[in-house]
């Protein structure tokens, strides 16, 4: 479809689909024990290292599709707005059901939608990623109304076995995560809702982060694809998120004669919440206005800014009309901000 003149983006409707099943830290280190009798390792270092106390954990029956589709339903009924009415469905998550084909398509099935779909993948950025794309279909008049959605499913491939102390420090990231879906939708308008939207990447930095794809050779018990489990390292990381200009993140606000203390929310991309703060120090963002989800949801990979809007908007914290920044960090390395009024 093409929409007529170049109407603006604003952000309609959120939500987020948290599986009631947890998982405490606690209890993890219980499951790791049990499986690795051998392995010597501190209790309480899981929580120290990531401030991660509990994750959300999926039925087993679920796949990334299922856990998106049901925060699309959600953010439908909730927006009263018809699966037939949306434009565009882009499916945005690490988690993918399928190789082929795109894992959009199981999503729009779910749904009944008949619209046009496609993947977008940028790590934990994906979404940030999507948000930039619909902007610009929208503003350019191709699209109406996009729905932006991720299921994350990074259970499917936690370690619960490791051969000791030394593999278990190179996959640790790999507790910190948790299973939930998210939703976003985008629509045409006549005043402005997306702000603004930069992003940069050091892609020297790609090694920092890495789930690898393993072939039949690596697991003669596996057909391939297989996937390995998400090997950090950490300082690598961080170095490569500190060579990327905190004036990326400034900016935006500065060129609309903002600053950080305009916005109502400032929603962060969260892998551990010692990163967060060191992060939130180099970028001069007040932690008073970051939505704190690492502790009692964990890393929920790219669903993480859209699920911390969520619960923004669901607890009174963000209101119509107000200023929210969505601030992405992506393994690859990537990052990226977008301002937007609620």
């Amino acid at each position: 479809m093409t929409v007529e003149g170049a109407p603006f983006t604003r952000l309609a409707a959120v939500a987020a689909h948290l599986p009631e099943t947890t998982l405490t830290t606690a209890e993890l280190e219980d499951r790791l024990a049990e499986r690795n009798p051998g392995l010597d390792v501190p209790r309480g270092l899981i929580l120290k290292a990531s401030g991660v106390r509990r994750r959300h954990v999926a039925a087993p029956e679920d796949g990334p599709s299922d856990l998106a589709a049901a925060a699309c339903r959600k953010l439908l009924d909730g927006a009263g707005v018809a699966a037939d009415d949306v434009d565009l469905l882009i499916y945005a998550g690490v988690s993918a059901d399928v190789v082929e084909p795109a894992t959009a398509h199981l999503v729009a099935a779910r749904l009944g939608a008949q619209c046009p779909v496609f993947d977008v993948r940028n790590a934990c950025n994906g979404v940030l990623t999507a948000i930039e794309l619909a902007d610009a279909l929208i503003t350019g008049g191709r699209y109406r109304r996009v729905l932006v959605c991720c299921g994350e499913l990074p259970s499917a491939i936690t370690p619960w076995r490791v051969g000791g102390v030394e593999e278990f420090y190179a996959v640790a990231a790999g507790y910190t995560v948790s299973d939930v879906g998210a939703a976003l939708l985008l629509e045409a308008g006549s005043a402005p809702g997306v702000l603004a939207h930069r992003s940069a990447a050091h892609s020297a930095a790609w090694e920092g982060a890495v789930v690898r794809v393993l072939d039949a050779s690596s697991d003669p018990a596996t057909p391939a694809p297989h996937y390995g489990p998400l090997l950090v390292d950490a300082r690598a990381l961080l170095r490569g998120f500190e060579s990327i200009d905190p004036a990326l993140f400034r900016k935006p606000l500065t060129d609309l004669g903002l600053t950080w203390d305009d916005c109502a929310a400032v929603c962060v991309h969260q892998a551990s919440l010692p990163m967060l703060w060191k992060f939130c120090d180099h970028a001069g963002i007040p932690p008073g206005k970051v939505v704190v989800t690492i502790v009692q949801h964990g890393n929920m990979v790219a669903a993480t800014l859209p699920v911390q809007l969520a619960i923004a908007v669901e607890t009174g914290r963000v209101r119509r009309g107000d200023l929210v920044a969505l601030v992405g960090l992506a393994s690859g390395v990537s990052a990226g901000i977008v301002l937007a009024r609620w």
